[in-house]
């Protein structure tokens, strides 16, 4: 099976055929969130092509809602048009990229943690407190669905936490990132989702108690353990390329 065909059918196995009779940009919205856990369960491989007429075949919908997702995803750097080829999937972000984020990061959700547990509804507290049941929930099962689904939710979180600390700079400049996308497209590890777990309730902990500098400090901690996590899957790809090039 080619890549095409791998990502139209990996679609029925992940959420079902695409019901019709929805709106042009609800289509295009459940195409993008379909391509989206694509990519983050790692089912699409870097340099993967993607064609409209594939995906409008497989899914069952018309080229114009495939077109508005993947137009979507091109202006926000999770594919690539290709002149007369369609779309491919970039490759994998580079440890430069990767440390880049990563400092952007330190600077602004620590910031954002912090406003939240100034700011942040009771509403919203008990969001985050359901975010992390559908985390527990996904990360007892195992597979590249549930890996996938526990990033997506992952990102949903961080995204909720910048929403109630009231910033929308914050929360756009975040969100243009990306960053759940690339880093769970890195690898699938198992440890990533288990130790996000604990880290994530101490920041919703410190949240719901209305401390904002424990919320800051735990957000802080979390980012740089999570970086920790991430850096040595490059380690190991570097160590493994040093290898085959002595071999």
């Amino acid at each position: 099976m080619d890549d095409e065909a791998t990502i139209a059918w990996d679609h029925g196995a992940m959420t079902g055929a695409v019901p019709p009779g929805r709106s042009r940009g609800r289509l295009a919205d459940e195409v993008y969130d379909t391509l989206l856990g694509q990519l983050m369960s790692l089912r699409i491989e870097p340099g993967s092509r993607v064609t409209i007429d594939v995906l409008a075949r497989e899914l069952g919908v018309s080229q114009t809602p495939i077109r508005d997702a993947l137009n979507r995803m091109e202006a926000e750097g999770l594919v690539v048009r290709v002149p007369h080829a369609g779309y491919r999937i970039p490759p994998q972000i580079t440890r430069r990229r990767f440390e880049d984020m990563l400092e952007i990061r330190l600077l602004l959700e620590p910031a954002a943690a912090r406003r939240s547990a100034e700011r942040a509804s009771p509403e919203q507290v008990a969001g985050l407190r359901g975010m992390l049941q559908e985390m527990a929930e996904l990360e007892r099962n195992d597979g590249p669905m549930a890996y996938g689904a526990f990033g997506l939710r992952d990102a949903a979180f961080h995204d909720l936490i910048a929403l109630s600390a009231e910033n929308q700079v914050i929360r756009e400049a975040l969100a243009r990132l990306h960053t759940h996308v690339h880093l769970f497209r890195l690898h699938r590890d198992i440890q990533v989702t288990h130790l996000a777990m604990a880290e994530h309730e101490e920041i919703v902990a410190a949240v719901a108690a209305r401390d904002p500098d424990a919320a800051a400090y735990a957000m802080r901690r979390h980012i740089l353990r999570s970086g920790e996590r991430f850096r040595r899957l490059f380690d190991e790809a570097e160590a493994a390329e040093g290898a085959a090039a002595e071999a």
